[in-house]
């Protein structure tokens, strides 16, 4: 098709047969599936402005109006439709009413309808004649004016007359905000429209006063209740369901600007731990990344931070420390850090300790446990290990599965908090565990007395710190049988002045190690993560050779999302990797405590990519050195898909080099290269059962199949030693054995070999892969094995694997059973 087609509508211009037109038209717009023309195909548009007479203009609108009329409902029917509205903009004739209500009806299922001037002429004749305008149209016209090149005058004046809704329907909290503010009246209603108004980065003065007054004519208490409702809405599904493809998880940005303002209007209301809790949330819920779009709301997330540093008590400051340690978005976890380090300024005592102070109690009375009565039930809130239970007792004592029906309607504000209370020791337990595993590194010591109150008997801190090894003033201590006891069970009695820090097994000889390990297998103590057990990483002869660096992890791919999740976590900065022309820095982890600066360099991997436009990033990395510099040294950068590392020496200063790996001191070297393996080993694609094929195009098959088959790094190897110890108390033990690399498990059916690195399976006769993939939310550990700490997902998984196999023949999952054949 080419000149032709403009030839034969010119032709039908001509002969005045516009129902033949009409007819051809549509013939065209089912062949091009194309119906908004609006930019192509020209030479027909042109053809039919130019040429076409003004009198037939609207006999052929009208032709197309009869065509769509016959037609049966279908994609067919909408490409004509669209092309009616088309034409009618492009002869400036008003759009048919018969249309007008079905292009807004499929307008509105959309994010941002990608034909403007038909939905603009839709919505004009809508209000020339008196129809009425849903707010989801309302809605898109907004989103839609978030688009530069839509948004115009007309589009202007379509929007100064729909004020109302005062949010744009669609989103949980905002449905329920509208009504709110309905039912609540004028200030209510100036509540949010002074919300909508919030767009600097903090609130003014004028914005503070006037945000004041609204408070003040609510009622500041009241207002922050019906508030802290909203934000628990935030992040829910939508209430008015948009087209497959247009919903990604995002939010409104009408509302977004709203929920901008709604943020910093808490933070002048009395705080609660309800506000604290519901600020903590949005920020999180704000930075929850959306596929090739990235953070859903940066902007929210540092309102809701901004709002705690308001705040300033014991709850919000315990929110801060809790995003400190959870967030990922190195935009917002700065302003978090910048918080904390003013609070710490003002009552004039370090970061850290103002951390483990505003650690709340959660109502918790002894350490991990908490009882409240309600009427004539009680509910128990108990922590063992990570795990929050909520238990139930009506008035006869007995356990039920959930709140008695009176307890419910009689106590259903205070039910709703304690279960509140639950979600939040959840999420605290989480990042206070994540908080002390770092502190290996912190050179924090303690008086005895602070340190039993901080850690030792805080209610929630407690149940982390008592599953701990410290040392008191040089020697080892553990909890056990409600006391402090030392190593051979002695129970201890420290001065408060005695200096206590947390114990590294580096610091002791071997046969102390031995003794905590058979302490702690002796009280059947779960640690929450690696203490005793540590890895523990000497410098090699090959880093010996090479001097300023270590290739020990360089040469594996990475999942980068997974990394830098991952390295957030473990306190290290790393910026995504976008395929642009670039200078990027490696991922570091500063150690102030000891003046240095470690450093992980990585790099874009391959073509693979996610995201689209701005937000589009590389899939992996390729991993190379490991380096240490003095903490102020000019930074590295390279080229997001290139290792070549260099100093950034703009400002003057010279070339730092790199320090001699010796010069490192044992403790940091052995910690950095344990979070090396860390990331190798829970970010790397060898590790990803998914990746047996090699992934895309097979690549990497070669890649995966040596990392399966390689060598044991220190944790595998600390994950051996630790299997020697378990297996032979378990049912299975008999059936396994460990064989350098593998744990070999014998089955009814035939032998596997398990490796303690990877966790995947070779099978006998000719040791083909089994693919065993493990669901994300089973316990991989039958109840009651018992293991020396949490955490090492791998072991779980190599154990449940050899649990499985040991009696091949009662597997039933056809997903395994047909690889046997």
């Amino acid at each position: 098709m080419g000149p032709e087609r403009t030839d034969e509508v010119r032709a039908y211009i001509a002969s005045g047969d516009i129902d033949r037109l009409a007819a051809h038209l549509v013939a065209l717009t089912a062949q091009l599936d194309w119906g908004d023309w609006t930019y192509g195909p020209t030479d027909i548009v042109d053809a039919l402005r130019d040429g076409l007479p003004e009198a037939d203009r609207s006999r052929l609108v009208e032709a197309l109006v009869a065509v769509i009329g016959a037609a049966p409902e279908g994609h067919g029917r909408i490409l004509v439709s669209d092309l009616t509205l088309f034409l009618a903009c492009l002869f400036k004739l008003e759009a048919p009413l018969a249309l007008v209500g079905d292009v807004l009806a499929r307008a509105e299922r959309t994010w941002t309808f990608p034909h403007g001037n038909q939905v603009f002429q839709a919505v004009e004749v809508s209000f020339t004649h008196g129809l009425p305008v849903s707010g989801h149209v309302v809605a898109l016209l907004r989103r839609m004016d978030t688009l530069s090149f839509l948004r115009g005058d007309r589009l202007r004046a379509l929007l100064a007359r729909t004020e109302r809704p005062l949010l744009s329907p669609g989103e949980a909290w905002a449905d329920q905000a509208i009504a709110d503010a309905e039912a609540g009246g004028a200030a209510w209603e100036r509540l949010l429209v002074h919300a909508r108004t919030a767009k600097s980065a903090k609130p003014n003065r004028q914005w503070e006063r006037a945000g004041r007054d609204i408070l003040g004519e609510i009622g500041a208490e009241a207002a922050a209740a019906v508030m802290v409702r909203w934000l628990a809405l935030v992040g829910r599904p939508r209430t008015f369901a948009l087209d497959e493809g247009w919903d990604r998880g995002q939010y409104d940005p009408y509302n977004a600007q709203a929920l901008h303002g709604i943020a910093w209007l808490l933070a002048f209301t009395p705080e609660s731990p309800e506000a604290a809790r519901a600020l903590g949330r949005l920020a999180e819920t704000a930075l929850r990344k959306v596929p090739g779009i990235g953070p859903v709301c940066p902007k929210v997330a540092n309102a809701a931070v901004y709002a705690l540093s308001r705040l300033g008590g014991e709850a919000s400051v315990a929110q801060l420390a809790r995003l400190a340690s959870r967030l990922t978005y190195r935009g917002t976890l700065k302003q978090v850090e910048a918080a904390l380090d003013a609070r710490a300024s003002a009552l004039g005592v370090s970061r850290a300790e103002v951390e483990e102070m505003a650690i709340p109690a959660y109502g918790l009375v002894a350490v991990g446990r908490r009882v409240e009565r309600f009427g004539d039930a009680t509910a128990e809130l108990a922590v063992s290990g990570t795990t929050v239970t909520l238990t139930w007792r009506n008035a006869a004592g007995k356990v039920v599965k959930s709140p008695p029906p009176e307890v419910r309607r009689e106590h259903a504000e205070a039910v709703a908090e304690f279960k509140a209370s639950a979600k939040d020791v959840a999420k605290m337990l989480t990042a206070q565990s994540e908080r002390l595993d770092r502190l290996f590194l912190a050179r924090r010591t303690w008086r005895f007395d602070a340190w039993r109150e901080r850690f030792l008997d805080h209610p929630l801190v407690g149940t982390l710190a008592r599953r701990l090894l410290w040392t008191v003033d040089g020697r080892i201590h553990g909890f056990a049988d409600g006391e402090l006891r030392t190593l051979d069970d002695a129970p201890a009695s420290p001065a408060p002045d005695a200096r206590v820090e947390l114990w590294h097994p580096i610091d002791s000889p071997a046969e102390e190690v031995a003794a905590g390990r058979n302490w702690l297998e002796r009280h059947l103590v779960t640690q929450p993560f690696r203490q005793a057990h540590r890895e523990i990483y000497p410098i090699t002869v090959a880093e010996e050779a090479t001097g300023t660096y270590s290739n020990r992890y360089a040469g594996h791919v990475l999942h980068q999302h997974r990394f830098h999740a991952l390295a957030a976590v473990r306190g290290w900065a790393d910026t995504l990797r976008l395929p642009v022309d670039a200078v990027f820095p490696p991922a570091t982890r500063n150690l102030p405590e000891w003046g240095l600066r470690a450093e992980f360099w990585v790099a874009g991997h391959g073509d693979d990519t996610t995201g689209s436009g701005s937000h589009l990033s590389y899939l992996h990395l390729g991993t190379d050195q490991v380096r240490f510099y003095p903490i102020d040294a000019p930074a590295n950068g390279a080229h997001a898909d290139s290792g070549g590392y260099e100093q950034d020496r703009g400002h003057g200063t010279g070339e730092v080099p790199p320090l001699p790996l010796t010069d490192v001191p044992p403790m940091v070297f052995s910690e950095v290269m344990r979070d090396a393996d860390l990331f190798v080993g829970v970010a790397g694609i060898g590790n990803d059962p998914t990746w047996a094929d090699g992934g895309p195009r097979g690549r990497h098959r070669d890649y995966w199949t040596t990392y399966n088959l390689g060598e044991l790094t220190a944790g595998a190897l600390a994950r051996r030693d630790l299997l020697a110890r378990l297996l032979p108390r378990l049912a299975i033990g008999a059936r396994c054995e460990l064989d350098g690399r593998y744990l070999r498990v014998t089955g009814t059916l035939r032998g596997y070999a398990i490796h303690l690195g990877s966790g995947n399976v070779l099978m006998s006769p000719n040791d083909r892969y089994l693919c065993i993939v493990p669901k994300a939310d089973a316990k991989t550990v039958p109840a009651g094995t018992y293991l020396p700490y949490e955490g090492d997902r791998t072991l779980s998984i190599i154990l449940s694997k050899a649990m499985l196999l040991a009696r091949d023949d009662l597997i039933t999952d056809p997903t395994i059973t047909r690889q046997f054949e």
